[in-house]
C-alpha cells in the first residue's frame, strides 16, 4: 500500500522571500541535487526519515543533512498537521554542532508560520 506523500511547503517570509528555496538554489550543483533528493525523501517518508538524512534538533525543529565530500549543508524544517513539512531556511555547516542561532531562527519562522495559519482559518 502506498503511503500518502507529505506536502512540502517552502516557508515564505512576510516580504515574500523563501529562505529555504533561495538557499537550495544557491548551492553548488552536486550539493543542490543531493539536497533536492533529500526533499524528495522527506516528501515520501515524512517523520519516518531518520539519520543520516534527517535529525530532530529541538522543539519540533528538524534538519535535512546533505554532504558532498567535506561540505555539509542543512535545511531546517518542521511538520504541520495534515501531512505537511515546512522548510524554513538553510545553512552551510562549518562546525560539528548546529549553531543555536540557526535553530532559534527556525523556531521563530515556525511560530510566525503557525500564527499566520491560525489567523487564516478564523
Amino acid at each position: 500500500m502506498q503511503n500518502q506523500a507529505f506536502e512540502i511547503i517552502f516557508y515564505d517570509k512576510p516580504d515574500g522571500t523563501r529562505p529555504a528555496k533561495a538557499f537550495i538554489l544557491s548551492l553548488p550543483p552536486k550539493m543542490r541535487a543531493k539536497t533536492f533528493r533529500l526533499v524528495d525523501m522527506l516528501e515520501t517518508n515524512g517523520p519516518d526519515l531518520r539519520e543520516p538524512y534527517s535529525k530532530h534538533l529541538s522543539d519540533g525543529i528538524f534538519e535535512l543533512r546533505a554532504q558532498v565530500g567535506t561540505d555539509l549543508s542543512r535545511v531546517f524544517y518542521f511538520f504541520m498537521v495534515g501531512k505537511k513539512a515546512v522548510l524554513t531556511h538553510g545553512m552551510t555547516k562549518k562546525t560539528q554542532k548546529t549553531p543555536p542561532a540557526e535553530i532559534e531562527r527556525a523556531k521563530q519562522y515556525k511560530a510566525e508560520y503557525v500564527s499566520r495559519e491560525e489567523n487564516q482559518h478564523e
